[in-house]
């Protein structure tokens, strides 16, 4: 695990050189590497003032948003896997994703009028993921008999009811469809330090929630009877990690869209690499998945420069090949 940890930092900080330096107008690495010391007193900047604000106004909160929501998506993923057992959950399973579009969608056409996103759209998207998620727990998890499986139900249950308000809601305004998929596609062009700094707290919260949950997970990964049996609070690490994971992926959600394929591929090609115990898988997804979606989004924002691909488009396109990929490797591990 070391070499594989070891790797994923030097990959992260890979990641985090290309966000600042890779982008329409060139600007060389050392420059913006000696501007970086500069900002902590060790030498001194030799940008010009808009090369300086491309950098840490434009790039800078680009880069940290990625690494804070891929960080997020990628261990509410393992985390989903090993507290539902199921190697297909993803962090949108209890609804999330449609709670989050359809308060998207409703600030969009009732707000912006279909012309325009609200600057409080994320705080719509934020109620409606976080109102969802309470809905099916309410439905299919408050029950001291409700398993794993109730629990999945009730969230397909609750999405498939939000998405059809959803429809119902963008087809009262044809003009609006355009700019909800693009928020649906997910982005991170729209990022500054003040969607950093609100996204911030809930994913460094949610993350060492879910990272110091890996033991309680390998112990549930043999069963709840067995679990209860050798003294894991099975309900109370469920109800924990869930409500840590949702929590988490709705304040990315609501900042950057809905980004699919991180919370899937990143676990399991960690998996992979690490083995099957969620002490090491969860903590190393934190690293992979940072530097997954910062990586992946240099691609989205260059590869048509100055036009600019959504960032779930991306995701997507490497995303689907890989998890085909190692589909046909191996079967499913069991969690």
């Amino acid at each position: 695990m070391g070499v594989v940890a070891g790797l994923c930092v030097v990959g992260l900080g890979v990641a985090v050189v290309v966000g600042l330096v890779v982008g329409p107008t060139s600007i060389g690495t050392w420059r913006v590497v000696g501007s970086a010391f500069a900002h902590v007193g060790l030498g001194h900047s030799t940008l010009t003032s808009l090369q300086s604000t491309i950098v840490w106004q434009l790039r800078a909160p680009r880069m940290v948003l990625g690494l804070l929501a891929g960080a997020m998506l990628a261990v509410a993923g393992g985390t989903y896997q090993g507290v539902f057992r199921n190697p297909l959950a993803d962090p949108y399973l209890l609804g999330v994703a449609a709670g989050a579009g359809l308060g998207a969608t409703f600030a969009i056409v009732n707000v912006g009028n279909g012309v325009g996103t609200p600057s409080w759209t994320p705080l719509l998207a934020f109620v409606g993921a976080m109102a969802a998620v309470i809905v099916t727990w309410l439905i299919g998890g408050r029950s001291s008999r409700s398993g794993a499986a109730t629990l999945i139900l009730a969230g397909v249950a609750v999405s498939s009811l939000l998405t059809s308000a959803q429809t119902f809601l963008q087809q009262q305004s044809t003009g609006s469809i355009a700019r909800v998929y693009i928020w649906l596609l997910g982005s991170l062009a729209s990022a500054s330090w003040h969607s950093v700094w609100m996204v911030l707290p809930y994913v460094a919260v949610c993350v060492v929630v879910c990272v110091a949950a890996g033991r309680a997970l390998d112990v549930m990964s043999v069963g709840e009877e067995e679990s209860r049996s050798l003294g894991v609070p099975v309900r109370q690490v469920r109800i924990a990690v869930i409500a840590a994971s949702s929590l988490g992926t709705a304040a990315v959600v609501s900042a950057v869209g809905l980004i699919g394929f991180v919370g899937i591929i990143v676990p399991h090609i960690v998996r992979l690499l690490v083995g099957t115990s969620y002490r090491r898988i969860l903590p190393i997804s934190v690293l992979f998945g940072a530097a997954f979606l910062v990586l992946a989004d240099t691609i989205a924002r260059t590869v048509l420069a100055p036009s600019e691909l959504p960032l779930g488009v991306v995701t997507a396109l490497v995303g689907a090949p890989v998890f085909v990929l190692i589909l046909s490797l191996r079967r499913p591990v069991a969690v």
